[in-house]
């Protein structure tokens, strides 16, 4: 097993979010855990525009505030204390309608 631990990196150079990765991990063979958080400010919308996709399975956990998710087509809204599942290749955006920050810790699993 290779652990990458990493807590300064920051993911994503953007004035929207920020993003920071905590770790990786090679656990097995093809298989593969990043884990960071996120602040979305009110406003901040990820991607900035369209849809964004990616070949891991990303977990989330809200940890404050609340943000407005589509996932595969459909509309969801995520708030404190609660957790998400976007599955592998699953076309998805989020936005911060609110008038808090949303801070969320991601799980990023191949």
């Amino acid at each position: 097993m290779k652990l990458v631990i990493n807590k300064d990196v920051i993911a994503a150079n953007r004035s929207d979010v920020i993003m920071k990765t905590l770790f990786g991990v090679d656990a097995v063979e093809d298989a593969r855990v990043t884990m960071g958080t996120v602040v979305f400010p009110p406003g901040a919308r990820v991607p900035a525009e369209g849809a964004g996709v990616h070949a891991e399975h990303e977990y989330s956990f809200v940890m404050s505030g609340s943000l407005l998710t589509v996932s595969g087509g459909k509309e969801c809204r995520i708030s404190e204390g609660q957790a998400s599942l976007i599955p592998a290749g699953e076309e998805h955006w989020a936005f911060n309608d609110g008038t808090e920050n949303c801070e969320l810790i991601w799980v990023l699993v191949k």
